[in-house]
């Protein structure tokens, strides 16, 4: 019989996996049981199969859900963000309402400057790129070159855009990896729709 099927991961493994992924407490155990008590492996395989979930979910409906807010201390930083489920059921569960406060926290700390992708003008990146390829060194190839001005947009990206920006309670996931792994706890496609962020002074 091999290690993989004999080892038996303990309660608190389970639970500490659980509280870091929001995974159900099966999907926990399986995955630790398939990592071999390896348990950055067994989250990196939850956050897999719930950006698989994510995926096969996507063009669902999402227009329930929750707008949330969130006041930094001291009340100079505000955040609104609406993020939506497939239905009121989810909507109402608690572990919803604290990725929706997560996601308004994050935003209050990190200053994201578009939801995703998508939301970043095209002469944006235009002008992103321009100024990347003018920093090239010169002298290199021009497949070199690009891959190099591709890469510092992707770290652009990351700081920039909501979806890309890593998390700031836990830095080894991304935004989209927390909500990825929500829907894989939740079972419906989760969607951010919008979010405005209020600073005192600022237009």
């Amino acid at each position: 019989m091999s290690t993989a099927m004999t080892y038996q991961p303990k309660a608190d493994e389970i639970k500490n996996l659980r509280e870091q992924t929001s995974a159900p407490m099966m999907d926990c155990r399986k995955a630790l049981i398939e990592a071999q008590g390896d348990f950055e492996r067994a989250r990196a395989l939850l956050l897999e199969r719930g950006a698989a979930q994510a995926q096969k979910k996507a063009d669902r409906s999402a227009n329930e859900g929750l707008v949330a807010c969130y006041i930094h201390a001291g009340g100079k930083i505000g955040v609104l963000v609406e993020v939506n489920s497939e239905t009121d059921f989810v909507a109402r569960n608690p572990k919803f309402g604290e990725l929706t406060r997560d996601i308004a926290m994050h935003i209050a700390a990190m200053s994201p400057r578009y939801l995703d992708r998508e939301a970043v003008p095209a002469d944006v990146i235009a002008q992103m790129r321009e100024e990347f390829r003018g920093a090239v060194p010169a002298g290199k190839p021009a497949d070199v070159a690009e891959k190099i001005v591709e890469g510092k947009l992707n770290k652009w990206f990351e700081e920039h855009v909501l979806l890309d920006q890593a998390f700031v309670k836990d830095d080894s996931m991304s935004v989209n990896d927390l909500i990825n792994a929500a829907v894989g706890a939740l079972g419906e496609n989760i969607k951010v729709r919008r979010f405005t962020k209020y600073a005192l002074g600022e237009i």
